[in-house]
Order: structure tokens, then sequence, then C-alpha cells
């Protein structure tokens, strides 16, 4: 769920094949441009591929005339939808936002400045087709400025890879293309837009990754400097924590506990030793038993927060299990979009 209201679905709103959704800030010159591209790859694509598709444009509170731009859209082409959030939450909580309101059984995303190129986007989704249940894109040929900009992303995308073992070549590239089933079940929050991949790999789906365009930057400022990494670092601190964690919690609970089952044993020992030479009135032996009583207690307690926490996932393990499985059960492995 998305931190914060956005406009309810009305049931007779009838679903589409592909929705696209596009997080905005600031990108009022790019936007009529970029909706005449996505038109043209979209209906391009042929009626039997994609019958029918949606645009989501999610204003992160602009402070141009972006939102301005985006009504006009939506007066002129039914097939626009606007979110408009009530302040600036950054790219990650826009994207959910577009996730949540989505009717599309193929959910694309892309940014709004026009170095996604929307000519891919009928690949991400013929690897779909085959498939996948979540295409990456990937920035090879990356036309961004190579200290600020696309070294720090080689080395994010290297220690992700070799933190998390999802190997993907960018995971901070937006143009991605999700199942429905997949956007349903991934919240996403702070910075962890980029993490997508991973969150998803950890929840059983399957990946992909093919190679796509990238253009320069002609209007506007990127959003994004090097002060990202912190963010990142952190967010990746966080997702590795959960994905291993939903795997096998009493591991790291159990971790937890060894230096308290430790320190038991040495007082233990220790106790045992002197049996008959401390006093357990005088001040040492009573902070001894103190201590021994209170690490055994906290050992004891992780143990049991392992255990708890075991029990847990496996619950909702059983009920992650039915994301993917009636894809498959149900003979439609390809997820056609017809």
């Amino acid at each position: 769920m998305c931190p914060f209201p956005v406009p309810a679905l009305s049931e007779t709103e009838p679903a589409v094949a592909v929705s696209v959704v596009v997080p905005v800030y600031n990108e009022e010159q790019s936007l009529e441009l970029l909706q005449g591209e996505i038109v043209e790859s979209l209906e391009g694509a042929g009626v039997d591929r994609i019958p029918s598709f949606e645009v989501v444009y999610v204003d992160d509170r602009s402070s141009d005339d972006s939102y301005a731009v985006l009504t006009r859209m939506r007066q002129a082409d039914p097939r626009v939808r606007v979110v408009r959030l009530a302040r600036n939450y950054g790219q990650s909580p826009a994207m959910a936002a577009g996730f949540e309101v989505s009717r599309g059984a193929i959910v694309v995303t892309l940014d709004g400045d026009l170095q996604n190129d929307p000519r891919d986007i009928p690949a991400l989704i013929e690897r779909l087709e085959a498939g996948s249940d979540l295409v990456v894109g990937w920035r090879k040929d990356r036309q961004d400025g190579f200290l600020l900009r696309r070294l720090p992303s080689i080395l994010a995308n290297k220690l992700i890879a070799q933190v998390t073992g999802a190997h993907v070549h960018d995971t901070g590239c937006t143009l991605k293309a999700f199942r429905r089933e997949l956007v349903t079940n991934l919240p996403i929050y702070a910075e962890q837009h980029r993490f997508l991949p991973v969150l998803a790999q950890a929840s059983g789906a399957r990946l992909d990754e093919i190679v796509v365009h990238h253009r320069p930057r002609i209007y506007g400022q990127s959003k994004y400097g090097i002060s990202r990494a912190i963010r990142v670092l952190l967010d990746l601190l966080s997702v590795k924590m959960v994905s291993s964690f939903s795997r096998s919690p009493l591991q790291y609970f159990g971790l937890l506990s060894l230096p308290f089952m430790a320190l038991a044993l040495i007082f233990a020992v220790r106790l045992g030793l002197q049996v008959g030479q401390v006093s357990f009135a005088s001040n040492w032996g009573q902070a001894t038993l103190l201590i021994y009583m209170l690490t055994i207690m906290a050992g004891a307690f992780f143990l049991m927060l392992g255990l708890l926490a075991e029990l847990v996932v496996k619950v909702s393990g059983l009920h992650s299990d039915r994301v993917f499985a009636p894809l498959e059960r149900h003979g439609r492995p390809n997820g056609s979009v017809r």
C-alpha cells in the first residue's frame, strides 16, 4: 500500500491490457513529446498484441507547470490518467501510487524525462509473454556523465548483485515491465524502486533483462545526485535483511542469542567452580547470579522470537506462493495480454 490516499477505481471501470506508469517531477517540456512516443509505440505494436492501454502519470507535486500540461493531455486523450500527490514524496512512492491505480494486466514503468525510449516497450512485453514475471531494462550505452552518474551506478549495481544475489546489470533503470500479480504484492517505499528486481526474486518471480536504448537528457536537469548513495546503501541493508530474513528468521535470531548463551555458560561454569566459595548474600555473588539469569533470559527470548518468526514466515509463505502458481496451473505460462 502506498503511504497516502490515491483515487479509488470504480468497479465499472474496464481493465486494460497494458498500463504505463510514469512518475513525473518538473518535466513540463517533456510530457507531450513522451505521450506521443508512448502512443506511437503501443499503437504500432498492433491491436492483436496490445488491444488496449492506459498511461498513468503520477505528478510528484511538481513546482513547474507539469500538472497543467498533464491536465491538457488528459482532456485530449481519455487513455491518459493523472494522479497528483499531496506533496513531493519521491520516485518510489510515486511509482507505488501508479501501481495502485493502474488497471493493466501488464504494468510498464519509465521515466518522464525522455531518456527512456518508449519504443522498447513492445520488446519488454514480448519477454513477459515468453514466461517472465519481471523484465528489467539495461542501459548498456548510458548517456549520462561518467563521474557523477554512471560510475556510482556501476558500483551500486555490483554491490547489489554481490549482497543480494540478484544479478541484474542495471537495477536503477526505471524502464521495466511487470505482471499485474507482481506489482500487487510488492509494496515499495523510501528509495526502494531500484530494488524491485531483488524483492521480486525473493518472492519467487522469474526475472529477465534486455538491452534498451538510453537517450541524452534534452530538457530540465537530473533530480538525483551523489548524495543519494547513502540512502541507497541503507535501503540495501534493509532489503537484504528482509529478503534473507523471510527465508530463515531463526538463523538471524539464533545468531543474536549466541553471545548471551555464551555469557550464560561462562557464568554457569564460574558459579559451578566456586560453589561453597562465593556467598550469594555478598554483592559479588548477587551480581553474578543476576547477570547469569539475565543472559539466560535474553538468549531464550531471541530463540523464542526466532521460532515465532519461523511460524509467521511459514504461514505468510503459504499465502505468497499463490501469487505466481495460478499462472502455471491454469496453463498460461506465456501470460498473453489478449
